[in-house]
C-alpha cells in the first residue's frame, strides 16, 4: 500500500486512519472492519468482545497509579456512508477508499472518505497501543449500522459496557462540544402502478439533475442547498399540465440520511410537442440556475434523447406521484427557541426509487429535539402521501438527547479546550442523529459529550476531513483522559 497518509501528523492517527481505509465497511455489511478490529485487539493483547449484533468492545486497563479514576468509553460507529459521484466506476463492499491530499484536507477520489466515523476509530487505536497517556480505566465501543438504522446503539444490552462516562468521538466541529442532538424517525411511501404502452409517434427525453452539494440531512439540512427530487419534479409537474407526457421513470437520491445530490427522470412526449418541451425545459434551466447561483454554484440540470422505454405508468398514478412529491415538504420547518441557531425541526425528501415490481419507494427522515416534534412533522409528510393514495409506514425512530449543561465531564472537556487553545470552546446541541439518546436509555447513569475534528461534506463525495483540526482533537481527547 502506499501511504499518502505517513507524512502527517500526529501519529499513529493518521496512519490508522489509512489502514481503515483500506477496510470495505458499508453500512449493514461490516464483516471485515469488525476482523480488522479483532484482530487489532488480538495483536495489541487487549480484551475484545462482540454482541449478537456485531458490536465491538475493546478493553485497555488503567496506567500506573490511575486504578481508580472513572472508566471512561471512547465511543465510535464501524459503518460508513456509501456514495460516489456518477462517474466513478467503485465497489464499496470490495474496494479501498482512495484518500487524497488537498490543500490542509483529506478527501476521496471520486467517493465519500469515511472521515466519518473513520478517524474516531482512529482515535481509539491510537489511544489503545499508547503507552504516553495517563488514563483509568478505558472501553472502546464500536458499533453497527450507525447510518441507516443505528441497528449497533438500538440492540445494545445493559451490562456489555461498564463505564460511567462516555465520549462520542462522532462530531465533525472542532471547537465544538456537543451535549445533546435530535431524535429522528423516517417516514415511508409506497405508489403502486400499472404498465401502459407507449403511444405512437412519442419521443423519450432523459431528464437530468446533478452537481448539487448534498451533504447530511441533520448538518446541512440549514444551509439552503437544493434537493435534485425536488428540484425535477418541480419541472415535471409543470411540464405535466403543460405537454402530454407519461413518466416513465423517476430515480433519485439515495441514503435517508443524506440530501439528495442528483436524480434522473424518463419522459415520453409527442415528437409534435419536443420543440416545445425542451424550450420550456431551458427556460428552468435558467430559472434555477438564477435561484441557486450562490448555494449550488455547479447545478447542472439536462435534457438528451434517449431511448424509448418498454413502458410507462398509468396516468392516475403519475398525477398521485408528481402532486405528492410537489407537497411533501423539505427542509427547516422550525429553529430551537432552546438553543440559539439551533434547527429544531425538519424533514428530507431522501430518495425516490423505481422498483422491477411496478412500485415506487419513497423515502424520507424527520428530525427534531423535541419527541411531539417529531412526531408531528412524520405525520405531515404521512398525510401527504395518504392523500395521494400511497401506502405509508414509519420506522421506530430513535430518541434525542437531552443538553445536560451541568455535566462534570463537559466541564473537564470546556476547561481543557480553553487551556489547550486560548479559547472557550462552543457548547451546544446537534440536530444530527447521534447514538447517544439510545445509550442513554438502557446505561442512564452515563456522563456524556461528543466532540471532533472538522469535517465537511459528509455522506457526500464532497467529504473531506480537515488536517489541523484532526491534531488539535487529538491533543484535546489525550488531554480530556488525562484530566478524569
Amino acid at each position: 500500500m502506499n501511504k499518502i497518509l505517513a507524512q502527517l501528523k500526529p501519529q499513529p492517527l493518521f496512519d490508522y486512519f489509512e489502514q481503515i481505509c483500506q477496510v470495505p465497511r458499508p453500512s449493514k455489511k461490516e464483516e471485515k472492519i469488525r476482523q480488522f478490529l479483532l484482530d487489532f485487539a488480538n495483536n495489541n493483547s487487549l480484551e475484545a468482545k462482540t454482541d449478537k449484533v456485531g458490536n465491538v468492545l475493546i478493553s485497555k486497563p488503567a496506567t500506573s497509579g490511575r486504578e481508580d479514576a472513572p472508566k471512561v468509553i471512547l465511543q465510535t460507529h464501524m459503518d460508513m456512508v456509501c456514495e460516489k459521484n456518477s462517474d466513478k466506476i467503485f465497489d464499496f463492499e470490495n474496494d479501498a477508499i482512495e484518500p487524497v491530499l488537498e490543500e490542509g484536507w483529506i478527501k476521496a477520489d471520486g467517493t465519500t472518505l469515511g472521515a466519518d466515523c473513520g478517524i474516531g476509530i482512529a482515535a481509539q487505536m491510537a489511544v489503545l497501543i499508547s503507552k504516553k497517556i495517563k488514563h483509568g480505566p478505558l472501553e472502546c465501543l464500536i458499533t453497527v449500522d450507525e447510518e441507516t438504522g443505528l441497528t449497533g446503539a438500538f440492540s445494545l444490552r445493559p451490562g456489555f459496557m461498564t463505564g460511567s462516562v462516555l465520549l462520542n468521538l462522532d462530531s465533525e466541529d472542532e471547537g465544538e462540544i456537543f451535549i445533546g442532538c435530535a431524535g429522528g424517525i423516517d417516514t415511508l411511501a409506497v405508489f403502486s402502478f400499472k404498465r401502459e404502452v407507449i403511444p405512437e409517434r412519442f419521443t423519450s427525453l432523459k431528464l437530468s439533475v446533478s452537481g448539487l452539494l448534498g451533504g447530511h440531512s441533520g448538518d446541512d439540512i440549514h444551509k439552503n442547498r437544493g434537493n435534485a427530487n425536488k428540484i425535477l419534479n418541480r419541472f415535471l409537474w409543470q411540464a405535466s399540465g403543460d405537454f402530454e407526457l407519461c413518466l416513465a421513470e423517476f430515480n433519485g437520491g439515495n441514503l435517508r440520511n443524506a440530501i439528495a445530490r442528483e436524480a434522473f427522470a424518463i419522459v415520453v412526449i409527442p415528437e409534435d410537442e419536443k420543440e416545445s418541451f425542451l424550450k420550456s425545459f431551458n427556460k428552468y434551466v435558467k430559472e434555477l440556475g438564477f435561484e441557486y447561483e450562490r448555494s449550488e454554484p455547479n447545478l447542472k440540470l439536462n435534457a438528451e434523447v434517449s431511448k424509448i422505454p418498454e413502458f410507462v405508468i398509468d396516468k392516475e398514478t403519475q398525477y398521485n406521484l408528481l402532486n405528492a412529491i410537489n407537497a411533501c415538504p423539505h427542509g427547516v420547518l422550525e429553529m430551537s427557541t432552546r438553543m440559539e441557531d439551533m434547527v429544531e425541526t425538519s424533514t428530507n425528501l431522501a430518495s425516490v426509487k423505481f422498483l422491477e415490481d411496478n412500485r415506487i419507494y419513497i423515502t424520507t427522515s424527520q428530525r427534531s429535539e423535541l419527541e411531539s416534534r417529531k412526531f408531528m412533522v412524520a405525520g405531515m409528510v404521512e398525510s401527504v402521501f395518504k392523500l395521494a393514495g400511497a401506502e405509508v409506514e414509519h420506522t421506530d425512530g430513535y430518541p434525542g438527547w437531552t443538553p445536560n449543561p451541568d455535566s462534570k465531564v463537559l466541564k473537564i472537556t470546556a476547561d481543557s479546550y480553553k487551556k489547550l487553545f486560548g479559547v472557550d470552546p462552543v457548547v451546544r446541541s446537534i440536530h444530527a442523529g447521534l447514538e447517544c439518546g439510545l445509550f442513554l436509555k438502557k446505561y442512564p447513569h452515563l456522563d456524556m459529550v461528543s466532540f471532533g475534528p472538522t469535517i465537511k461534506g459528509a455522506h457526500s463525495p464532497d467529504e473531506r476531513l480537515n488536517i489541523h483540526t484532526t491534531g488539535k482533537f487529538w491533543d484535546h481527547l489525550v488531554d480530556v483522559l488525562e484530566k478524569i
